[in-house]
């Protein structure tokens, strides 16, 4: 069976995906596609920290400023673009190439993974989300970490719309969302090359922080208050993301900016150690280390030699 190609380059926030993946898209002829939940947002640039057109090297890159704020995305739709999207690029004769750090999102295309709606319950969903207005978002977290504690270490206290669906699944099925997301086959689609960039933990840590301080140069503060003023209310499952949720804060008065960026820069490294976390659970990637910034035209010869082996 001939399964189309796909390339996958995955990684922690700030480990320097993006400057790989367009020298990978240009050596290979890709396509990128991008594996991000925040990059999927109009209005949403700085924050998601997503590559402006202008520097995108005529590279064509996919699933970005698809959906206003206020509009949901999920999994389910991620899935369903790639699905179309890869053979598509695959018939243009380029090569597919997802990258990204939103580990779910593309292990459920790399696998086909099928998503059971399991029905709603609209009650339950405002009851749970009146239960984080009045007592705040960890204590929403902590009801999930009583029923599901895998689905808990997975999603950040701030993810309301994951959490509530999660405690949701588990009242109409009984069975928890970690259980059904462990009972997936696992059986790849495609004929796959992934490549994971990982990084000394400390180093890591230093580059979030520098890039955060670059975000808030490049203008942080005025996007978020820009969306505010169009009416993209903080309770928005865009809004919560990191980067948009501390700094409507501070711009709420809530926290001083001093407070919103430590809260910014501790919530990132949680995350980058949370996406590792998962990715180390993923089969089939190739590792390479990064530490050594210096030596980028090595790493970048190591990767070209594991898609070309891989490719063949």
């Amino acid at each position: 069976m001939n399964k189309p190609r796909l390339l996958v380059l995955v990684g922690p926030t700030a480990v320097g995906k993006t400057k790989l993946s367009l020298e990978m898209a240009k050596a290979f002829n890709c396509d990128i596609i991008s594996g991000d939940s925040m990059q999927v947002y109009r209005g949403m640039d700085i924050g998601s920290a997503k590559l402006p057109e202008q520097e995108r090297e005529g590279v064509p890159h996919y699933l970005m400023d698809i959906h206003d704020p206020d509009e949901p995305f999920s999994v389910a739709e991620f899935q369903d673009h790639c699905r179309q999207l890869i053979p598509d690029i695959s018939a243009q004769g380029r090569l597919p190439f997802i990258v990204g750090g939103t580990g779910l999102y593309v292990e459920s295309v790399c696998y086909g993974y099928e998503f059971s709606e399991s029905g709603a319950d609209e009650p339950f969903r405002h009851e749970m989300t009146a239960f984080a207005a009045q007592y705040g978002a960890d204590a929403l977290h902590a009801k999930l970490a009583e029923v599901d504690p895998e689905s808990a270490q997975r999603l950040h206290p701030n993810d309301q719309r994951r959490i509530i669906r999660a405690l949701e699944i588990f009242r109409l099925t009984g069975t928890k969302m970690s259980a059904q997301l462990a009972a997936q086959q696992r059986e790849a689609v495609y004929d796959l090359c992934i490549i994971g960039l990982t990084m000394d933990r400390q180093m890591l840590y230093k580059r979030i922080e520098a890039r955060i301080d670059i975000m808030l140069e490049q203008g942080l503060i005025d996007e978020v208050r820009q969306l505010l003023d169009r009416g993209y209310t903080r309770e928005l499952v865009s809004m919560q993301g990191l980067g948009y949720k501390e700094i409507a804060a501070y711009l709420d008065g809530e926290w001083s900016l001093e407070a919103a960026v430590e809260r910014l820069k501790r919530d990132t490294r949680r995350f980058a150690k949370r996406q590792l976390s998962w990715f180390r659970h993923m089969k089939d990637i190739e590792w390479v280390d990064v530490t050594q910034v210096e030596q980028h035209e090595q790493h970048f010869s190591q990767i070209c030699s594991i898609v070309a082996g891989k490719f063949r």
